[in-house]
């Protein structure tokens, strides 16, 4: 890629710019001073920040509809990738990354959040975080939220384009299922909404992938009720404290509890504090959408075993959950305004996989789970299974692009993560994680074998290069979105037939 490419792009963004003074203000070149700075500020997982990670050539943030306009028609005519970043935290980079010559549309400054509480909507620009969207919600209200996800630093745009999975998804379902209009530009720079995009590309930008159809530069959003008092409790057992017989407990039960609740299981290795060797700890939380009082005779009647306790609790507001869940239990709420806030949890490098669950794991394959979460490499990782139930078996299942809903007991969700000084050794921490994916094979969801698309993997397959054939898309294709994948294909073929908006894992044309 010749550096008169990148400059006619240059040229052809001004020209193409009805006020070239702004597009200028918004454009970030290799030798800006504040071009690292700009990349870097939401690059979530800094193994793609690395010296020999490729880099965009421009990075654009536009702050009108028109600079997207004119960086589609440019990018087009000279032959460049565009990746899209709302919030950064795509798994695999591939918002900020690519092996071609390629320009970085971040939407930072495409973040207004207009709340409507007497219609129980909102207006949300896709490069919001979930942070912001929270924040001014419960400013105008606390009995109103939104069924998004946990990490409050994630993009808008990117979370909903994959489904969006959240503390509130067994009783209102996930974030896509929660959208009732788009304002959507297409690769000609066309700006569409609902009605003028049509039912198939309004079902197909709702969890069908990021990157694939054009750009989202807004969702209006659909506000749900939750509780003035929410309850959350988290119970910690290690093996020795029966760990294991109440995991196989909470695998018949945990889909079945109220959709009030989303229980999930988290484990990880520590050391037991008996002798100081190796033990798995297993962490029992949930949200529940009401009071202490209301939860534990549903606890003692449905999982006495856990022998949950008022002290267990913690009484709260929504919004304040969504700090706990944070580990953020004693900020004030402004901190879901910071944009670029790094959690503690865990390390900054990760790997992450999926798998989804329709029979309960036997005790001799969590055993078999739990000595590898014993490995040297695990030191970090942990793995979470989150029941799934409630509301998800009552939505079809082609409803929206994301198709598992029914048939599932729960999601696992394995997390391996390293610090800075270890990354040199990155490719042991990976390799854990496939063995460990290998392992789970037998026991999980087959034929496809699914996977969630907002937890990107490119290990589960992707498109070459370059090049996006029908038959290789298929293989990640429909562990995704497994019978939906071919109304993707479709929609794909009518909205952009050339594929110009495409990645490692973007729907191709037929």
């Amino acid at each position: 890629m010749g550096a008169s490419t990148h400059q006619d792009f240059l040229q052809c963004l001004s020209l193409r710019s009805n006020d070239s003074t702004s597009i200028s203000n918004v454009i970030y070149t290799r030798n800006n001073s504040s071009y690292s700075f700009v990349l870097e500020s939401t690059i979530r997982n800094l193994r793609f920040n690395s010296t020999d990670t490729p880099k965009p050539l421009v990075i654009i943030t536009p702050s009108r509809t028109s600079h997207f306009q004119a960086t589609i028609y440019c990018a087009r005519k000279h032959g460049l990738q565009i990746r899209t970043r709302s919030g950064g935290h795509d798994y695999e980079g591939l918002s900020y990354v690519a092996r071609v010559p390629f320009v970085v549309v971040d939407l930072v400054n495409f973040r207004s959040v207009d709340v409507d509480v007497e219609n129980r909507v909102a207006w949300v620009q896709a490069g919001a975080i979930l942070g912001e969207v929270y924040y001014r919600i419960a400013e105008k209200s606390r009995t109103l939220g939104f069924a998004g996800g946990i990490y409050f630093t994630v993009g808008v745009g990117g979370h909903i384009s994959g489904g969006g999975f959240g503390l509130l998804f067994r009783k209102y379902g996930l974030a896509c299922d929660n959208v009732i209009d788009a304002q959507f530009i297409d690769v000609n720079g066309r700006i569409l909404d609902r009605k003028s995009m049509g039912e198939d590309l309004f079902w197909a930008i709702r969890g069908g992938g990021g990157g694939s159809f054009g750009i989202v530069l807004a969702w209006k959003l659909k506000l749900v009720p939750v509780p003035a008092t929410v309850t959350v409790f988290s119970v910690n057992r290690t093996l020795e404290q029966n760990a294991t017989q109440l995991i196989l407990r909470w695998q018949e039960i945990a889909h079945q509890l109220p959709d009030e609740m989303n229980p999930d299981v988290t484990m990880l290795s520590v050391n037991s504090t008996q002798d100081g060797r190796k033990t798995i700890l297993a962490s029992f939380s949930s949200l529940f959408l009401g009071t202490i009082d209301e939860l534990l005779p549903i606890m003692q009647q449905r999982f006495p075993e856990l022998g949950l306790s008022t002290q267990d609790c913690s009484e709260m507001s929504w919004i304040e959950s969504v700090l706990y869940f944070n580990q953020l239990q004693n900020q004030p709420l402004e901190i879901l305004l910071n944009r670029t806030f790094r959690t503690s949890v865990g390390g900054q490098y990760y790997k992450i996989k999926s798998d989804y669950v329709k029979e309960p794991i036997s005790e001799t394959a969590l055993n078999g789970l739990f000595s590898r979460l014993s490995d040297e490499e695990a030191s970090s990782a942990f793995i979470i299974f989150m029941a799934y139930g409630g509301i998800m078996d009552r939505i079809p299942e082609d409803a929206t692009p994301f198709p598992h809903r029914a048939g599932n007991l729960y999601k696992i969700y394995y997390d391996v993560n390293w610090q800075e000084q270890d990354n040199v050794n990155s490719q042991k921490y990976i390799d854990w994680s496939r063995r460990v994916y290998n392992y789970m094979t037998p026991f999980v969801s087959k034929s496809p074998r699914e996977a969630y698309a907002n937890y990107r993997d490119l290990d589960i397959g992707s498109n070459n290069v370059g090049i996006t054939s029908y038959r290789q898309a298929s293989v990640w294709g429909r562990k995704y979105f497994k019978n939906n994948f071919d109304r993707l294909v479709q929609v794909k073929t009518k909205i952009d037939p050339q594929n110009f908006f495409k990645h490692e894992q973007s729907i191709p044309p037929l």
